[in-house]
């Protein structure tokens, strides 16, 4: 099986399809986030802690490692599985956490009277609940809590899955392409979670999340045919499953004493701090930086339809740009590149027609999925992967000023806010491409090839932190500098964007201080993989 192109590619599709799907949930209310507090009362710090509770687990017990575990001991199929049904009973838990139905239930009563006050986590600051904190957010963060260890164990087990089936053969690109329909997600999520809470002009959050569990349940599907698949391949080969070297605690001194992993685990936990955790806001910082008029009721623009011809065109976007990448024929190359360019426009104009945060912002990874195949080419064939995380560094930082301090200067114009928005958004994604084009294979070559596996444990571990503290700063910081706002739409985002691009500033300065490192120790990073 191994050996037919068709059978590989589709159980790639397989795997790529459960993370697209984990994607859209995991930022299933970002872009309605305007919508929970005017429906549920949930401000920006119940917003940001329940956003943050996603990695809790993995962050405070460990749970991280223990995936890690779990796949060395049982393999790549079962714990595919496995990540998938932990992945949907979080979703069913934050579905009914939303819903109607747990509004005046018993349940609601219980998690408002309880939870208030967590013995040593509330001392430490690092509670996932607080006094006052909505029930609803409290049972949503529980849910969010189980799904996120399911989505950090599908997220090793995809990986390992693909190099089973790919060892030997185009394996870049299938990580590249699982990569890229993974981003999409985000993209679906920004279009779809807005259209399903205000389908039919009834707003309704319970739709949104219950889209989610939809996908989660297709997500669960695509892993148990890959399940069945996977055993049929190594009914053929004979082979067991291959399985890395498992975490173990003696690793543990080793590498914390190596200046290597630390640079790399800090430009890790800074870069993506500023990056996802900004998602789960991006939406309703456009809504409060950008002059929006709705287009009038009855209108095409106005209409459901617009959403599904949009999202249409995004994905002829994202399709056309990433062939263009693996095209020897230069006419065919450049066809599809203008093709790709053609639509992005098509769509930005859509999106501006629509007057839509939501729709405006989704263009954040289509740029990605166009260049990440270039960058991680270049990469292997020219390298240059120091100087890659430094300029990534300056784009983030560049964007987050911009959306700080230029953004809200064309705040009455139309036009020129919208032009500026999508130009930054578009920018931002493609410094998402350089870093992690750069950061991952140049692991190998700051860490002791013994203890690799451990070390790439740790660094998830210590970005997981950042993923958990983040959502939680930007909801208090925006709560703290916006006292007595109560509409969701008129919050100043200046500290917290402020606050993002600081990190930006740290990891530029870490991103220097190992182009240093490396020209003293010759790590090579600044050379090709290929040689």
């Amino acid at each position: 099986m191994r050996d037919s192109a068709g059978m590989r590619w589709t159980a790639l599709l397989l795997l790529a399809l459960a993370m697209f799907c984990s994607y859209i949930f995991m930022d299933i209310l970002s872009p309605i986030k305007d919508l929970m507090q005017e429906t549920r009362g949930w401000d920006s710090t119940a917003f940001g802690t329940m956003q943050g509770s996603e990695v809790f687990l993995n962050v405070f017990a460990f749970f991280l490692i223990f995936a890690g575990i779990i796949l060395d001991k049982m393999g790549v199929r079962f714990t595919a599985v496995l990540s998938a049904v932990v992945m949907l009973v979080g979703a069913v838990i934050k579905w009914y956490a939303v819903s109607e139905a747990f509004t005046g239930s018993g349940l609601e009563q219980w998690f408002t009277d309880n939870l208030n006050y967590i013995p040593l986590f509330d001392e430490l600051g690092v509670s996932p609940f607080y006094e006052g904190m909505p029930a609803s957010a409290k049972f949503a963060a529980s849910g969010f809590m189980i799904f996120g260890c399911g989505c950090e164990m599908a997220g090793i087990t995809v990986s390992r899955g693909i190099v089973k089936w790919f060892k030997g053969r185009e394996m870049a690109l299938a990580m590249g392409s699982e990569m890229a329909l993974a981003r999409l997600g985000v993209a679906t999520c920004m279009i779809f979670s807005p259209f399903f809470a205000r389908l039919g002009g009834h707003v309704s959050v319970t739709r949104s999340v219950a889209f989610g569990v939809v996908l989660m349940c297709i997500a669960l599907i695509m892993t148990i045919v890959y399940f069945f698949m996977d055993r049929k391949l190594d009914a053929q080969t004979g082979e067991a499953e291959e399985k890395d070297d498992p975490f173990k605690v003696s690793d543990i001194g080793k590498i914390l004493s190596d200046g290597g992993f630390w640079l790399v685990a800090l430009l890790c936990v800074l870069y993506y701090s500023a990056i996802f955790p900004f998602q789960k806001y991006a939406v309703n910082m456009l809504q409060c930086n950008l002059t929006l008029t709705l287009p009038e009721e009855g209108s095409f623009w106005a209409s459901s339809t617009v959403t599904l011809v949009q999202y249409v065109i995004m994905l002829i976007v994202a399709a056309a740009g990433f062939a263009s990448n693996f095209q020897k024929k230069t006419g065919v190359k450049y066809g599809l590149l203008a093709v790709s360019i053609a639509a992005l426009i098509t769509y930005c104009y859509m999106g501006f027609m629509r007057q839509s945060a939501e729709s405006i912002f989704a263009v954040f990874p289509l740029l990605a999925v166009l260049i990440t195949p270039i960058l991680g080419s270049y990469v292997d064939h020219k390298g240059k992967a120091a100087s890659m995380l430094v300029l990534g560094s300056l784009l983030l930082i560049a964007c987050h000023l911009t959306f700080a301090f230029i953004l809200p200067m064309f705040k009455g114009s139309a036009v020129g806010g919208i032009a500026i928005a999508y130009i930054t958004i578009l920018v931002l994604g493609s410094s998402f491409s350089l870093v992690p084009a750069s950061l991952w294979p140049s692991v190998p070559k700051l860490v002791d090839a013994k203890v690799i596996g451990s070390a790439y444990a740790l660094i998830f571990w210590i970005q997981n932190i950042g993923l958990w503290l983040f959502p939680l700063l930007i909801g208090k910081v925006l709560d703290a500098t916006n006292p007595g706002v109560t509409d969701p739409t008129q919050f100043d985002y200046t500290a917290p964007l402020v606050m993002l691009a600081c990190l930006g500033v740290a990891a530029l300065i870490l991103g220097l201080v190992l182009k240093v490192v490396d020209r003293k120790r010759g790590l090579g990073l600044e050379e090709p993989n290929i040689k």
